[in-house]
C-alpha cells in the first residue's frame, strides 16, 4: 500500500514511533526522545525553524505524551501546530516487558490502518482548509453546550470517544482537534447524535 504524502514534519516521541510511522507516511518524521525535549536546546531551535509552515504533533495519550505536548506549545505559536491524537487503547507494546504506567498503547503500538486513517483525514482537512471552509469555533461549543455549563465535561468526553479522541480534552484542545477531524456539518451531525442519547 502506497504511503501517504504528509508535506508538514511530524513530531512523535520516540524512534520505535518513528519507525511506525514511517511504514505509514511519506514525510519528515522527527523525534522528542521522549524529556529529552526539555533540555535540548539544538531541537527546540530546529523545531522552531520547521514549524514556519507548521508541524504536525502525535504523542502518546498519556501523562507523559501531554507533558510534551504542553512543553513544544511554550515554544511553538499555537497557529502553528495541527494535534493529532491516537485513541486510549489498553495494552502493552510487543517489545516491552510490561505495560506503560496508564495501561494504554502509545504511537508505536497502533496498527498501522488506524494510523493510516489518522493521516489520511489529516491530509483530506488540510486540503479542505485551504478552501477556507467554515471552521467549528468556540460560540459553537457554547451553544451546544460544550463549555460555560454544568455537565459540559460530560458532552465533551461523549464527543471524545465517539471521535476516539484521549478523554478529558481540554475545550481548547478538543476544538482544534474537532476542527481537524470533522467539517462543521459532521460536527453537528454528531452532535445530534450525542444530544440524542
Amino acid at each position: 500500500m502506497d504511503k501517504i504524502p504528509i508535506s508538514l514534519p511530524v513530531v512523535v516521541e520516540g524512534k520505535y514511533d518513528q519507525i511506525r510511522l514511517s511504514s505509514v507516511i511519506d514525510a519528515t518524521i522527527l523525534t522528542t526522545q521522549g524529556f529529552g525535549i526539555f533540555n535540548n536546546r539544538e531541537k527546540r531551535a530546529l523545531l522552531q525553524a520547521l514549524s514556519k509552515n507548521g508541524i504536525i504533533l502525535l504523542t502518546d495519550s498519556d501523562g507523559a505524551g501531554s507533558m510534551i505536548r504542553s512543553h513544544i506549545q511554550s515554544f511553538i505559536p499555537p497557529d502553528k501546530i495541527y494535534h493529532l491524537y491516537i485513541p486510549q487503547i489498553e495494552g502493552k507494546e510487543k517489545r516491552k516487558k510490561t505495560p506503560s504506567k496508564a495501561g494504554t498503547l502509545g504511537v508505536e503500538g497502533m496498527e498501522p490502518e488506524l494510523l493510516r486513517q489518522l493521516f489520511q483525514t489529516f491530509a483530506d482537512r488540510h486540503a479542505m482548509k485551504e478552501k477556507k471552509p467554515r471552521s467549528i469555533t468556540k460560540a459553537d461549543f457554547f451553544a451546544d453546550g460544550l463549555t460555560g455549563r454544568e455537565g459540559s465535561a460530560v458532552l465533551r468526553n461523549a464527543l471524545c470517544a465517539r471521535l476516539s479522541l484521549p478523554a478529558d480534552m481540554t475545550p481548547t484542545a478538543l476544538l482544534a482537534a474537532v476542527n481537524m477531524l470533522l467539517d462543521y456539518p459532521e460536527y453537528q451531525e454528531n452532535m445530534a447524535a450525542i444530544q440524542k442519547g
